[in-house]
C-alpha cells in the first residue's frame, strides 16, 4: 500500500475552524469532474501528511445538494490520500445521542437524489460492495483515540442522509426514528460511496448539535435563543472533534499499514469486459482506474 495521507473534510463548523488553524500550503486541484470547494491545505500532523478540505468553501457557501463531492474526492485521491476523515454537523433521533456529544457512525440510509452518485456514468460499469460504507479499521482507531476529548462518544449510529436544505418535517422525523436512524444529516452521501469508488478508506465523526424536531424545544424558548444555542453546542463539538482528529492523525502509526477493504474496492466493481471499455476511459478516470486498466 503507498504511503498513508490522510485526507480532513470539514464540515460546518470544523470546515472553517480547520482551515483557519492549519498552516500549509494551498492546493488547486482541477479534476474530470470539475473544481473542488476550495483549495486544499496540504501539512502534515507528527510523521502524517494530511490535506485539509472545506467542503462547504469559505463562508459557508455552498450548499450541501451543491457540494462537488466528485471534484473534492477526486482531488484528495490525486493528492495521494489513502483516507479521508469527514466531519459533520447532524441532528440527534435519539435521546442519549446528545448534543455537543461525537458518534462515530457505522451505517448510512441515502435519501439524496439530486446528487451525482458515481464517478462511473460513463466508460465503464461498476457496482462497489457498501454493505459496511465506513472503513471499520479507521473507525476503530478514532475510537480509540477519543479518551482525549471531553465528550460522549458514541462507537455506532445510523446516519440518515436527507437532500436539504430543509430540516424535516415532523412526520419525517419521526418516520426516520422507526427506521432506524440515530442521526440526520445532508452531506455523509455520495460522500462515503465515493470514497469507496475511489478506494480511500473513509470515516465519519458526526456532531450532534441540536435534537431533531421529534424532540421539540420547549415552547417557552425564543428561536433566537435556541438558535445560540445550537451553534454554542456546534462550537463546542467542534473543538472536541478537532482534538479527536488531531489525536487519531498524531497516532496514525498505528493503523498506517493496515489494510482497508476499500482499498481494493475496484478490483471486483468492475463488470465491463476490459477489452470493450474505451481507451479514453484511462485518461478520463485517471488515478481511479491506473490500478486497472
Amino acid at each position: 500500500m503507498a504511503k498513508a495521507k490522510v485526507g480532513i473534510i470539514g464540515g460546518s463548523g470544523l470546515g472553517d475552524a480547520l482551515c483557519r488553524d492549519v498552516h500549509g500550503e494551498g492546493v488547486n486541484v482541477s479534476t474530470p469532474f470539475g473544481q473542488p470547494s476550495d483549495s486544499i491545505i496540504e501539512t502534515a500532523w507528527g510523521d502524517t501528511p494530511v490535506a485539509v478540505l472545506n467542503r462547504h468553501g469559505p463562508g459557508h457557501l455552498i450548499g450541501p445538494s451543491q457540494v462537488n463531492y466528485r471534484a473534492n474526492i477526486y482531488a484528495l485521491k490525486a493528492l495521494g490520500c489513502t483516507h479521508v476523515i469527514a466531519s459533520g454537523a447532524v441532528g440527534s433521533l435519539r435521546e442519549e445521542i446528545k448534543p455537543k456529544d461525537i458518534v462515530i457512525p457505522d451505517q448510512v440510509i441515502d435519501k439524496t437524489h439530486r446528487r451525482a452518485g458515481t464517478f462511473f456514468d460513463d466508460f465503464l460499469v461498476a457496482h462497489v460492495e457498501l454493505s459496511s460504507p465506513f472503513c471499520q479499521v479507521l473507525r476503530k482507531h478514532l475510537i480509540s483515540c477519543a479518551s482525549a476529548p471531553g465528550s460522549d462518544l458514541h462507537d455506532s449510529g445510523t446516519y440518515v442522509c436527507m437532500e436539504g436544505p430543509a430540516f424535516s418535517s415532523r412526520a419525517e422525523s419521526e418516520m426516520h426514528r422507526m427506521w432506524g436512524g440515530d442521526l440526520i444529516g445532508m452531506t455523509v452521501m455520495p460522500e462515503a460511496k465515493l470514497a469507496r469508488e475511489a478506494e480511500i478508506a473513509y470515516a465519519m465523526v458526526c456532531l450532534p448539535s441540536d435534537y431533531d424536531c421529534w424532540r421539540p424545544a420547549g415552547a417557552d424558548l425564543d428561536k433566537h435563543e435556541l438558535l445560540k444555542e445550537i451553534i454554542e453546542n456546534l462550537n463546542e463539538a467542534t473543538d472536541n472533534a478537532i482534538e479527536l482528529i488531531k489525536t487519531a492523525i498524531t497516532d496514525f502509526g498505528r493503523i498506517a499499514e493496515i489494510p482497508s477493504v476499500a482499498h481494493s474496492a475496484l478490483e471486483l466493481a468492475i463488470w465491463s469486459d476490459r477489452e470493450s471499455i474505451a481507451p479514453a476511459a484511462r485518461e478520463h478516470f485517471g488515478v481511479l482506474v491506473e490500478k486497472y486498466l
